[in-house]
């Protein structure tokens, strides 16, 4: 085994504040939805907008990021072994069965993680951004006539903005037991706050090879 960098500074840094940002946005989106009660509604509301710009502004950072450093290509979709991951996941994993992919710096997500996290980035994040500002600006548009979306009301664009929440949610418990179904239970968050994974090392030895021959 060897240590290698998979996760850069900044990758570590956008995953953390983008899931705190994400669980107080829940937090104070569901109260001022009326689910719960901690801030009190009229300091939910301000925290809620406060926390939607801070997430707007590292989405664009990250987008930034992602395409000035080619790391947007670890989210291409591929089919390739998908059904051997999904197996593994379904039954392998409870049967201490090998991890049929391989991480590597170049390469971080297995067939099965490419394509739902390119979904969580092309659907779902921008469901919930986009039915936000709708929501957050929707008496401003109307009044000044910007833009016409007498079409939507008000009621589905909540509707829409709570069921991508509630999306969001679902992700973050999946992701955070998933976390565990690394070498320990702990070594992938341990990964994501240093940076460093555990690598298996593969050693080619030629000479045994020719004298094999």
């Amino acid at each position: 085994m060897k240590q290698v960098l998979i996760y850069k500074r900044f990758e570590r840094f956008w995953h953390w504040s983008q899931a705190a940002l994400i669980m107080f946005l829940a937090l104070t989106g569901f109260e001022v939805h009326g689910s719960i009660n901690v801030f009190g509604f009229e300091k939910a509301v301000h925290y809620h907008r406060f926390a939607s710009y801070g997430l707007l502004l590292l989405i664009a950072f990250a987008i930034f990021w992602h395409l000035t450093t080619g790391e947007w290509r670890q989210y291409i979709p591929t089919f390739k072994n998908l059904k051997v991951q999904f197996q593994y996941y379904i039954s392998g994993i409870f049967k201490n069965e090998k991890h049929p992919s391989h991480k590597t710096e170049l390469s971080k997500l297995n067939p099965l993680q490419r394509i739902v996290y390119f979904g969580f980035k092309i659907v779902l994040i921008p469901l919930v951004v986009i039915t936000g500002i709708l929501y957050l600006n929707y008496k401003t548009i109307d009044a000044n006539n910007i833009i016409v979306i007498s079409e939507l009301s008000l009621d589905l664009i909540a509707i829409l903005h709570t069921m991508g929440a509630f999306l969001l949610i679902s992700f973050l418990v999946v992701h955070i037991y998933m976390t565990t179904t690394g070498s320990t239970p702990t070594s992938n968050i341990k990964a994501m706050l240093t940076g460093y994974e555990e690598i298996e090392e593969k050693i080619e030895n030629k000479a045994e090879d020719k004298n094999e021959k």
